[in-house]
This record gives C-alpha cells, sequence and structure tokens, in this order.
C-alpha cells in the first residue's frame, strides 16, 4: 500500500498497513497513541478514499488490493491498528508515515475502504495465463512455454551447461532444475527471508565447466542489543552435484541495517573477468549513505572472484573510500546486463513513487539519489526538487509512474526476429514484461508484454538462444517460445 512496487522487491517488500515482514512489532509511542484521532463512526470525507487508495496504496498492493491475500497481520488487523500504521509508517519495514498527508479523517476513511474491499477481494484476480497460450506481439507471436513451477519467489536463474538450471528462491530455497523437476540444493547460506530479504541472486563463474564455481548474493543477518540486522552479502561456493561445497563469503556490504528492504543484489560478469553487483541504499536515503564513499550501500560494487580488489577501481586510492565501489548514488538496482557489444554495465533501478531508472554504469559516476530524482516520496511529499545537477549522471530513460523493474537482459538471439538488441525488463508493480526498443543508447519504444501474467522477477537470455522469465507466486519459470 505505501511503498510503490517499483520501487520494492524487488519488490518486492508488499507491507500492509497492519501487516509486515519486519523482525518484531515497534510499539507506537505512548506520545504517538495520544496522537491518534480513531473515529469509529463514519465521517465526512475530506477526499473520496478510493482516490487516496489509487494515488497511495495501489502501487504495492494491487488497484484490486490483490496483495493483501494470504498475507500475515502483524501488526493487528483492527481498523485503530490500520490506522497506526499508516498515520506513522512500518519504517524498519519499509512504509513510510501518512500522518503528513492525510488527516485523520482521510486516514479512517481510507481504513474502513481498505477492511471493506479485503472483504471482496479474489484469490485468483490475476489472469492464470495457460502455457499453450499463443500472444502476438508488435513484431511477432509468442508462446508461453511453462518450464517448471512449485516456487515462491524465484528470484535468479542460471543455466548450466547441461541444459539443467539453477534457481534461487527468496524464501531461502536453492534449487537445480532437470527438466520439469526441481531438486533441492543443499548448503546454501542461512538468510534472513523477511521483507525483500533472502536468497536472491545467482551467477556462475565465468569457468564454471572447469572449477564448478558459482556466486549467490543474499541477505545475511546478524544480532545485536537483541535487534535483527542484516545486509547484502555475496558467496562464492562449489556446486558437486546437488551439493554446495567451498562456501566463503567474498564480500558482506557495510553497514548492517535495521531495515529489510532494498538489498539491491543483482550481480553480472564483465568482459574484463571481474565481478559487478549492486548493494542497495536499504531504505536509509535520509542519512544519504549511497553519496557517501565511505559506506557501501546505494552503490554499484566491482571485485575480483575471490573477493580482492582490482587495482584500476576508481576509488582505490581515494582516502576514507570503500575501494570497491564502481559509481555510487544508486537506489535499489534489481535488474543488470552486460551490453553484447560495448561490454558496458547495464542496470535498472526502483526509484520511489516514480522515477524508476535505465542507466549505463560508469566507473566513479555519481547516479544523483536522492540529491536528483524523477520521483516523489510514497507519501506524496517531495523529495528533491532537482531532476538534474552538475556531475550527476542522468538516466538513459526513467518510468513515470513506476514499473518497479527488476530482471534485465539484452536480446542477442537471432530466434527473435525484429526484436534483435532489444532490452527486456520485468515490472513487479504491473506484472508484466517490458520490451524496450534502443536507438544506440536512447530509448525509441516500448511495448508491454504479457500483461497480469504476474510479478516478474528475472529475465534471462539462455545459452539456447531463448528468453526465461521468472514470475513471482505462485513461482514459476517460463521460456518464451517464438512461432513461425
Amino acid at each position: 500500500m505505501f511503498k510503490n512496487i517499483g520501487a520494492l522487491i524487488p519488490v518486492g517488500l508488499m507491507v500492509a498497513a497492519g501487516f509486515g515482514f519486519g523482525n518484531s512489532e515497534k510499539n507506537v509511542s505512548a506520545k504517538n497513541d495520544s496522537a491518534v484521532h480513531y473515529i469509529p463512526a463514519k465521517t465526512s470525507l475530506l477526499a473520496d478514499p478510493a482516490t487516496n487508495y489509487q494515488s497511495y496504496c495501489a502501487g504495492c498492493h494491487g488497484e484490486k488490493m490483490d496483495m493483501f491475500v494470504d498475507r500475515k497481520w502483524k501488526f493487528g488487523n483492527k481498523k485503530e491498528d490500520l490506522f497506526k500504521s499508516v498515520k506513522f509508517g512500518r519504517e524498519n519495514e519499509g512504509m513510510p508515515a501518512f500522518g503528513e498527508s492525510l488527516s485523520d479523517k482521510e486516514i479512517n476513511a481510507l481504513a474502513d475502504y481498505i477492511l471493506e474491499g479485503i472483504k471482496k477481494v479474489d484469490k485468483y484476480t490475476t489472469e492464470d495465463q495457460a502455457a499453450s497460450d499463443i500472444y502476438k506481439t508488435e513484431a511477432l507471436s509468442l508462446k508461453l512455454e511453462l518450464v517448471v513451477d512449485g516456487m515462491d519467489v524465484p528470484w535468479g536463474m542460471a543455466f548450466l551447461p547441461n541444459n539443467e538450471m539453477l534457481v534461487t528462491d527468496r524464501n531461502g530455497k536453492f534449487y537445480k532444475v532437470t527438466g520439469k523437476s526441481l531438486q533441492t540444493v543443499s548448503g546454501a547460506p542461512a538468510v534472513l527471508a523477511k521483507g525483500q530479504g533472502g536468497l536472491m541472486d545467482v551467477i556462475l563463474d565465468p569457468n564454471f565447466a572447469s572449477n564448478k564455481l558459482i556466486y549467490l548474493s543474499y541477505s545475511k543477518f546478524k544480532t545485536e542489543g537483541g535487534t535483527v540486522l542484516a545486509t547484502t552479502a555475496i558467496m562464492q561456493a562449489r556446486l558437486e552435484g546437488d551439493a554446495l561445497t567451498d562456501q566463503k563469503d567474498i564480500f558482506v556490504a557495510k553497514p548492517y541495517s535495521k531495515t529489510q528492504h532494498h538489498y539491491g543484489s543483482r550481480m553480472q560478469f564483465g568482459k574484463d573477468g571481474y565481478l559487478y553487483f549492486s548493494v542497495g541504499e536499504r531504505g536509509n536515503e535520509k542519512v544519504n549513505p549511497q553519496q557517501i564513499k565511505g559506506n557501501d550501500l546505494g552503490k554499484i560494487h566491482r571485485i575480483k572472484r575471490d573477493g580482492s580488489i582490482p587495482t584500476d577501481n576508481p576509488f582505490v586510492k581515494t582516502a576514507g573510500a570503500e575501494a570497491s565501489i564502481y559509481s555510487y548514488g544508486h537506489r535499489n538496482p534489481q535488474g543488470m546486463t552486460i551490453h553484447p557489444a560495448t561490454g558496458k554495465i547495464w542496470v535498472n533501478e526502483h526509484g520511489p513513487r516514480g522515477g524508476d531508472e535505465i542507466n549505463i554504469i560508469q566507473p566513479g559516476k555519481n547516479y544523483g539519489w536522492p540529491v536528483i530524482t524523477y520521483g516523489i516520496n510514497y507519501n506524496g511529499k517531495p523529495i528533491s526538487n532537482l531532476t538534474a545537477k552538475a556531475g550527476m549522471v542522468q538516466p538513459i530513460h526513467y518510468w513515470i509512474p513506476s514499473i518497479g523493474p527488476s530482471g534485465l537482459a539484452f536480446v542477442t538471439s537471432d530466434k527473435y526476429k525484429g526484436w534483435e538488441g532489444n532490452l527486456l525488463s520485468g515490472s513487479l508493480r504491473f506484472k508484466f514484461l517490458q520490451r524496450t526498443v534502443l536507438n544506440g543508447t536512447k530509448v525509441i519504444k516500448e511495448e508491454i508484454l504479457f500483461k497480469n501474467i504476474g510479478r516478474v522477477r528475472d529475465v534471462r537470455m539462455a545459452p539456447d538462444g531463448f528468453v526465461y522469465i521468472a514470475v513471482e507466486s505462485p513461482g514459476r519459470i517460463y521460456k518464451l517460445v517464438p512461432e513461425n
């Protein structure tokens, strides 16, 4: 409700006003309690609650409130519980306070509207896309072929040489896909599977055929003073059959945070043989960590396969800077790929309410968040009055409204006539696949594909020449098969 899916998830985190995925419920202070003006009776409205729901809530909880389905009400399911969560927010779970944007009367009306609307939610509002359906796009017709299901949130995919596939599930499970069957792979790291955290991306070492090494990004956690803290970590491990061995963390982002969203976590090997990966700003834009070179948050990093630092990283000789940083000023990049011709790293990243971006990563550059942005805060308040500033890189493209981009791939196969060189992005918020047509680095056209298929978490160009997409809850992987 309170986070545009395009800025989360990841999506993504879907924290309702009365439930959440946080570590522990935060008690509203006595001062806050005294400020609550809960109005049990109907009141005259200052604004239409349906309008407020669509403006502030639908991006995360669905236009038909379908994102409330099958969620646990962590903070209580009564109207007064909903009121407190909307008014004061749940900061650690990624939900802002709306008390400055909405009056108590409007919040009460909104709470009534939500509670009444949930009663009418159909658990199956999203159309079920049959695997045999043929979809006509502007350039070609496609069959959406179901590869495997039975997962929750398939976050990342990697393709093994023998036509098998590795798939991470955000809940912490790690699978090998053989044919249409899921085989659990043991030895994956322990994760904090809350909010947007869990087991996230997976990528093969460039020399996997000989060394069997893979890399996993995940939410690593620890407890300090009774508080659970988490961060983005990268593990290297060796795949031996259906088990991981020789596990070791080669990167652990600093600092840990009590928030449970915006981990980033996408990985990509460059043509230089180095590992590039994203770390989100963890929802801490108030302290601008992504503008500080002395921590790892809100950055694209570049390391060697053993975790050591390339000597030509841009801030290796900068006093006080983290040597792994390749670029900074990012919010939450959840798509990353390599341009097949230039070798440049491209990312898509979540903006707030509007302002999702596509960026080409340049060493040492500042991408501006939150000093410049094309989005506003979830509660309707401005984040910055600047969309551009000297010394800060402009995106090559931005989306308003936010689509919640996750997963990114260039079409490099000749199987997709008319799509050659196009860029594919998953949409978490609107549940479709986005095709972006480029002229060099300029976006000249877009097409929405497979609308309502579900939250598209990952998009990959596989060695067999086909595009694969991973869809959430229920977790499914599809192959896009062109029809001649």
